[in-house]
């Protein structure tokens, strides 16, 4: 059967597009492994929250799926009263509704660098400027007084994806302290937070006590292998002082009740001892991919300390798009790592970033191949 090579892409979604039907995906972040046998008695029992989904209000439904997903993962200070959690179908929904509401006031937003490129894209889709804020400086000593002037907003995500750093808790008090300081709003993106315990300390607590206008974007599609039903959580500060609510009220009504249902399961699930498996198998996937790239010439893992669910391979030589092209050839789907890097896409040239949520054998497959890929000069 012959076969049309796709076409390069521009941005990291469009490359996540082509590997959704291939058996050696490993591409995207979302959590594509086998369910575990406490997650298969849940989906089992479908049925029965199919029907509670139907009798019971949705408000209850949401706020013991809130419950759920935030003190699994730490979060006890997160604001539980109505309306101040906002419900959607992805964190790239409630990426777009941030980036609307900024836009309302804000002309200038700072953003970690590198990070995921539809932030970057979503942000200046919605006519604000960005400024790149390098990894080490933010996590380093203070941001220049400078800096938070010129901008209305400074971005971070963390755990970041794909480097998985995680912004410790002084680090973020005293990034919300000098956003008190200087009127700017502190936007997180958390959503690889369930893969670090480095990161359940209690974000909410930090940022209330800091004083700054806040904005948290969580995630349950990257944790569990739910088809992609899925929650982003859109959490702001009471004095926000954007037009958050509207904004998400002219984008949708709510999320369906059925997967909040499923969302306060499987974080009760995790809560059981899920997590702690979860966290084991990502190592364990993680191991296997650093073993079988051993002692490939010119290959090295940058992110040695990472437990988020992804990994980047650098290489010398060739491109992440060229080893890309010759992993398709084989059907198996990894993501370069330009674009990560929006303000200066040269820095990702030389690497490819591996999703680990995956079955271990299709994973070991995929990573077979890229050895190969990368010894054939």
């Amino acid at each position: 059967m012959v076969t049309t090579q796709p076409q390069l892409k521009e941005n990291l979604t469009q490359w996540e597009y082509l590997a959704l039907n291939s058996e050696l995906n490993i591409a995207d972040g979302h959590a594509r492994q086998a369910l575990s046998p406490g997650q298969q008695k849940i989906v089992n029992e479908l049925p029965v929250l199919w029907a509670e989904s139907e009798q019971r209000p949705v408000q209850q439904i949401e706020s013991e799926a809130h419950q759920a997903y935030f003190t699994l993962l730490g979060q006890h200070g997160y604001p539980a009263e109505p309306g101040r959690v906002l419900s959607c179908y992805s964190s790239s929904v409630s990426m777009e509704i941030l980036a609307r509401s900024l836009s309302a006031s804000v002309d200038r937003v700072a953003l970690v660098h590198p990070t995921f490129d539809n932030i970057a894209d979503l942000l200046r889709g919605n006519g604000l400027d960005l400024v790149p804020v390098e990894e080490d400086a933010l996590h380093g000593a203070d941001l220049s007084a400078e800096l938070l002037s010129s901008v209305g907003c400074v971005f971070v995500t963390t755990p970041n994806n794909p480097t998985g750093r995680v912004l410790a808790e002084e680090r973020l008090r005293r990034l919300a302290e000098q956003c008190a300081e200087h009127g700017t709003v502190l936007a997180l993106d958390t959503s690889f937070r369930g893969f670090d315990a480095a990161a359940h300390y209690d974000h909410y607590a930090v940022l209330q006590e800091a004083g700054c206008r806040w904005v948290v974007i969580e995630d349950t599609g990257k944790l569990w292998p739910t088809l992609d039903l899925k929650a982003g959580l859109l959490v702001f500060s009471e004095d926000i002082g954007l037009p958050v609510e509207k904004i998400y009220s002219d984008i949708l009504l709510g999320v369906s009740p059925l997967i909040l249902a499923l969302i306060r399961e499987f974080s009760r699930d995790a809560a059981d001892g899920g997590l702690a498996d979860l966290h084991a198998f990502i190592l364990h996937n993680r191991s296997v991919v650093r073993r079988a790239l051993a002692g490939v010439e010119g290959v090295s893992f940058p992110d040695p300390e990472s437990r988020s669910s992804v990994e980047r391979v650098a290489f010398a030589g060739r491109t992440g798009t060229e080893v890309w092209e010759e992993l398709q050839r084989h059907h198996v789907f990894a993501l370069p790592c330009r674009q990560f890097h929006w303000a200066e896409p040269s820095d990702g040239d030389h690497m490819v970033r591996i999703a680990l949520s995956r079955s271990t054998e299709p994973l070991e497959k995929s990573v077979q191949v890229l050895r190969t890929v990368l010894e054939t000069r």
